[in-house]
């Protein structure tokens, strides 16, 4: 089939300025203008979801850049029904890139008659044409395996790794990584071992889902300043009581690094309200106009790196190379001092 020179993006309604920083980002390196396919995703009076895509996609490599966050179920739609449109449009491939992948979170049965909803939803995926997924930090590395395709899984880490060296390059022999979970451990020691620092951990015990009993420092934290590591934040209950908790146990300040801000419900006044200095979040959520304005949460841009990564996935060239500071740190030129 012919085919342009340039890998062509569209993006529903879940990030926009997120998909147009991608695209901005493309023409810089590309030397041409990398624009958004011209679409409209609308709903009709009963909240069905329509597309019609307006360029010409036949033959094209085609990226549709779209966060599964709230509401997950609108935006997992618009992704599913905006795959359809262009495969029945003759697109020569349809590559999801999903900066944040809802429903991460129920990747496995946890008691008695429940789902594995995330691998309910890499079935759709694929069921609608979409043949590769590029995404940032999914909750669980094993969700690739629901995938019959591949799949790019990106990481913060390098990105924030960059960052700790430039905002706190004064305090870097103080600094510990904190894992506010057991299960976050290897996420928490992949930045640990980018930035040489040590790890602690707190064990958290919880009662039911959205409380948590008893927490318990592993690791001396005495006069350090511990940076939390996740990759989520939802309601911000548990990265609260552990900045709390840190602080008890002699913590010097405590500062969070969390992956994707999902921010619901009362995240943003606990935050404001906390004992945290700060909360460093991504955009791959787009963040509301509260979070925007909350004095001590700041927002990496994931742009650079998404741009990079699907040029890479249409050039055929490394994915993986951009897990390493040498390769990220020139994307993010200007940004950061050496």
């Amino acid at each position: 089939m012919p085919r342009t020179s340039e890998p062509k993006l569209i993006s529903g309604n879940a990030n926009m300025p997120l998909a147009k920083a991608i695209a901005r980002r493309m023409s810089l390196h590309r030397g041409v203008n990398v624009g958004l396919v011209e679409a409209r995703v609308e709903r009709f009076n009963d909240g069905e979801i329509f597309v019609e895509v307006f360029d010409n996609v036949r033959g094209e490599d085609m990226f549709i850049i779209q966060s599964t966050s709230n509401p997950a179920n609108d935006n997992l739609m618009e992704l599913l029904i905006m795959a359809d449109a262009l495969r029945r449009s003759s697109a020569a491939r349809v590559t999801a890139v999903l900066p944040y992948f809802g429903y991460a979170r129920q990747d496995r049965r946890t008691k008695a008659r429940t789902p594995i909803t995330a691998k309910m939803v890499a079935n759709m995926l694929v069921g609608t044409g979409i043949e590769r997924v590029l995404t940032m930090d999914l909750h669980a590395a094993q969700i690739q395996g629901f995938f019959d395709i591949p799949v790019d899984n990106l990481y913060a880490s390098p990105v924030f790794a960059l960052d700790i060296k430039d905002h706190f390059k004064d305090q870097m022999s103080d600094l510990m990584i904190v894992s506010p979970d057991v299960g976050g451990v290897a996420r928490a020691r992949e930045l640990a071992k980018r930035i040489n620092s040590p790890l602690a951990i707190v064990d958290k015990r919880r009662e039911k889902p959205g409380e948590v009993a008893e927490m318990t420092v592993i690791g001396d934290v005495t006069g350090k300043t511990c940076l939390i590591v996740d990759d989520i934040c939802d309601t911000a209950g548990t990265l609260c009581k552990a900045a709390e908790v840190l602080l008890e146990n002699g913590a010097k300040e405590v500062h969070s690094y969390i992956s994707h801000g999902v921010m619901s419900g009362p995240a943003v006044e606990r935050v404001t309200n906390s004992v945290m200095k700060s909360l460093v979040i991504t955009d791959s959520i787009q963040p509301t106009p509260e979070v925007k304005n909350a004095a001590n949460i700041r927002i990496v841009p994931t742009a650079p790196v998404f741009a990079q990564a699907i040029l890479n996935i249409w050039n055929g060239t490394s994915v993986s190379s951009l897990f390493e500071a040498d390769t990220l740190g020139p994307i993010y030129d200007g940004m950061y001092t050496p």
